[in-house]
């Protein structure tokens, strides 16, 4: 079997290879292809990948490639992890739109919009190559914003499913606090990426949430920052980033007295990747964890085997996949983020129950600025931008709409083909 990752210079690489090599019964990989343009960059990546599979007696081989063509000859499936403009874009991401009193995050808002319209060309022509030379090989793509980059590939006819680790790392907790195996516990996670609710955490058909809100809702109030009132109120655990909405004003002001996380991320990149050049060094650093990610490469492997048909039959997986009436008063060609049944046939939404109206309208609203915000960037021109955040519930008003237009075009004029 024959993996290449798009992007494979990122220190978050190194979570991948550990997964693969700790994961060797799920997914036998026999070849890894890294690709980046960044050479020296890749080689650092490599040789601790390679190190870190010699330590698990695992036998791929891992290389690396500057271009995508000499690594797509058989490939199997393509993970897509890439940042356009690196962590320079993802810093002004952050910091113009709270000059206009916006929140500034690389995934959502003005700065989410900005990511996506550098993004999604970018993507799709890395798909059309895969397309093209390995037609049977899915695309698996982590790369933000995972919603709209995900809808673009599926309406471009693509053999694609997006991927985040939030679902994982709530099953992960929810685990730990259960005392149980992760693999027991099945989650009711709805809505879209970066826009998601746990609305129950089964284990053998019976959900415990209530006993988790009941035992462990500080701790958990304390990792998403948002009231423990809240979430025992709804019955319900937010993902980290509706605090973006629930409490926008608040995060606003934090943000302008904080260092961006884009510049804490550029500093701990750069003290990987000091440590991946020592040889010594043969397994995957703490010091990554902080740089987020966090079981990406369990994520990442169980889907691939599911899609592979390494698995012994279909596996439920919270993935981002077209909605399909999944949620009614969605469009079909929406993405939602939902569990979904994986085989090598495909992916397919399982059923859930209805989204309830303080949820649904969110949901509703987010959809159309995707819709909006995909418009843009397939085709471009400041009139779509500007209506793809004006239609954004953390915009929404004209003066805002055409301030943050404005700041965006002229931060990624040399990234926007139409600018």
């Amino acid at each position: 079997m024959k993996l290449a990752v798009i992007g494979g210079g990122s220190t978050y690489t190194s979570e991948l290879v550990d997964g693969l090599g700790r994961m060797r019964d799920v997914l036998p990989v026999d070849e890894l292809v890294l690709v980046d343009p960044a050479a020296e960059r890749l080689e650092l990546v490599a040789g601790l990948g390679r190190r870190i599979l010699q330590r698990l007696d695992h036998p791929a081989s891992l290389v690396t490639s500057t271009s995508l063509a000499p690594a797509l000859d058989g490939v199997d499936a393509v993970l897509v992890q890439l940042r356009v403009g690196g962590q320079a874009a993802r810093l002004q991401d952050e910091t113009w739109p709270l000059e206009c009193g916006c929140v500034g995050q690389e995934t959502t808002g003005a700065g989410g919009l900005a990511k996506a319209l550098r993004t999604v060309p970018v993507v799709l022509d890395l798909a059309e190559q895969v397309a093209a030379a390995a037609p049977q090989a899915w695309i698996v793509d982590f790369t933000n914003p995972v919603g709209i980059v995900t809808r673009a590939l599926l309406q471009a006819g693509h053999r694609a499913v997006g991927l985040c680790n939030v679902a994982i790392g709530f099953q992960r907790r929810f685990a730990a606090m259960l005392d149980v195996s992760p693999d027991l516990v099945a989650l009711d996670h709805v809505g879209l990426n970066h826009l998601t609710w746990e609305r129950a955490a089964r284990v053998d058909g019976v959900d415990r949430l209530p006993e988790i809100l009941d035992r462990h809702v500080d701790e958990l109030a304390a990792d998403i920052e948002l009231p423990a009132e809240l979430m025992t109120t709804l019955g319900v655990v937010p993902s980290y980033y509706l605090r973006y909405f629930y409490a926008h004003d608040e995060v606003v002001r934090e943000l302008m007295d904080a260092e961006p996380r884009a510049a804490a991320v550029a500093a701990i990149e750069q003290r990987l990747l000091a440590m991946y050049a020592d040889p010594t060094l043969d397994e995957k650093p703490d010091l990554l964890m902080q740089r987020g990610g966090a079981y990406y490469s369990e994520a990442a492997v169980q889907l691939t085997a599911a899609l592979l048909g390494r698995d012994a039959g279909p596996s439920v997986q919270v993935v981002n996949v077209g909605n399909d009436g999944t949620l009614p008063f969605l469009p079909d060609d929406a993405v939602v983020e939902v569990p979904a049944v994986v085989d090598r046939a495909g992916v397919r939404p399982a059923p859930i129950d209805p989204l309830a109206p303080l949820y649904a309208g969110l949901v509703a609203a987010v959809t159309s600025y995707e819709h909006l915000a995909l418009d843009a960037a397939l085709h471009g021109g400041r009139q779509r931008v500007f209506e793809a955040l004006l239609a954004h519930p953390l915009v929404g008003q004209i003066d805002l709409a055409e301030q943050l237009t404005d700041r965006l075009v002229a931060h990624n004029h040399d990234h926007l083909a139409w600018a």
